[in-house]
């Protein structure tokens, strides 16, 4: 067997469409927007990406990243930001007029920020409406998630950089929401370059 079934999966190109369709014109579109592509680029759970400050934003090694994000148990860790993701949400906060503090939160029909932050159903709701719009059936966030997860090892991503990125304890987990599992026969180091 050669995966396990664990959840849906987008192509590059579904993913793509998804955080590209919210309108760039408008405060919500450019919220929602932000929302996907860190969903989808970072692969955060929908609590991190509620809970997500601009503080914790910042550059280490000459690349922007999420910097000690408190994840499910409690575990901290360190979430690389790809420069589009970060661009999109600077479109956001800039905007939005967000200086500090979370990074997301609501917009009233009048097209203005209110409040402190978003929910995680928030989160929710804005995969789904744009799932529905593009037909996606069947997508629930935490596929989001997957995508990325899967979407970086089909590009090449090893599997330790891509369990440190979802900020997964065990291997297992993350092989999972990959969908895959060991090959036995022709496995990965039948050749490596040192047999006889």
């Amino acid at each position: 067997m050669l995966g396990v079934r664990l959840g849906n999966w987008l192509t590059a190109e579904d993913s793509r469409r998804l955080w590209q369709a919210p309108g760039s014109d408008t405060l919500k579109g450019k919220r929602d927007r932000a929302i996907l592509a860190v969903l989808l680029g970072c692969g955060l759970r929908r609590r991190e990406l509620a809970e997500l400050t601009t503080e914790l934003i910042q550059r280490r090694e000459n690349h922007w990243a999420i910097v000690d994000l408190i994840g499910k148990g409690g575990h901290l860790r360190t979430v690389p930001v790809p420069d589009w993701v970060k661009q999109t949400t600077d479109d956001w906060l800039k905007a939005a007029g967000i200086v500090s503090g979370r990074i997301f939160r609501c917009v009233c029909r009048a097209g203005k920020t209110w409040g402190d932050g978003i929910t995680e159903r928030v989160v929710w709701h804005v995969v789904k409406e744009y799932a529905a719009k593009l037909t996606l059936t069947k997508l629930a966030l935490h596929d989001l998630r997957r995508s990325c997860a899967r979407l970086c090892h089909v590009t090449g991503g090893e599997m330790e950089q891509i369990q440190f990125l979802l900020g997964h304890i065990s291997v297992e987990t993350t092989e999972m929401y990959l969908g895959s599992k060991q090959r036995i026969h022709g496995a990965v180091n039948d050749r490596i370059g040192i047999e006889p």
